[in-house]
């Protein structure tokens, strides 16, 4: 037995070829070895289907499902936000409408205020000019009475002076003739 495993370690190193040396290693790089290529080509075949299947039926699916989901949740995403970009365009225009009317109501506000003050301001200024007209009719009045008084009391201390004038002139002077004679004067 030993026998046949030495030749058949012989004839498999007659087998392997130029590619390997009489001790078994390889010459070169292996990859290379023309020998070889059929063994190296059946694996890489292999490998191919085996990856493609893999991809094909397992990776490749749940990464176009992973990127369906995503652009389903982008759509969504964008719809979402034109949805609430109108919401704001809405709410800006309500506002805006709101803003609005809350001045044209103070300007109602201000005018109505405006119009009671001028209201209260023209009766007060009423009432005032009411008083300040009977207090001057009065004043007038008084001062009327105070003139009256005043040349009653003059032509009173006139015709006295003037009796008393006469008198120390040493002449005699009557009542009428006083009287007149002050009147007159007094006139002009």
């Amino acid at each position: 037995m030993a026998t046949e495993s030495t030749a058949d370690a012989a004839h498999g190193a007659a087998d392997i070829g130029a590619c390997v040396n009489d001790a078994g290693s390889a010459i070169g790089m292996p990859q290379l070895c023309v020998d070889w290529m059929p063994n190296q080509i059946f694996w890489l075949v292999v490998t191919l289907v085996v990856i493609y299947f893999v991809l094909s039926r397992i990776a490749l699916p749940r990464i176009g499902g992973v990127l369906a989901e995503r652009k389903g949740t982008i759509t969504n995403d964008l719809a979402a936000a034109e949805e609430l970009k109108a919401k704001a365009v809405e709410a800006e225009k309500a506002y805006q409408d709101a803003l609005a009317r809350a001045r044209t109501e103070a300007a109602k506000i201000v005018a109505e205020a405006r119009a009671e003050i001028q209201k209260d301001l023209d009766a007060a200024t009423a009432r005032a000019d009411a008083e300040i007209a009977a207090k001057a009719a009065e004043s007038e009045k008084r001062i009327g009475e105070i003139r009256a008084g005043a040349l009653d009391a003059v032509t009173e201390v006139a015709k006295d002076t003037a009796k008393e004038l006469v008198a120390a002139l040493g002449g005699k002077a009557d009542a009428r003739s006083v009287t007149a004679a002050v009147t007159a004067r007094l006139k002009g």
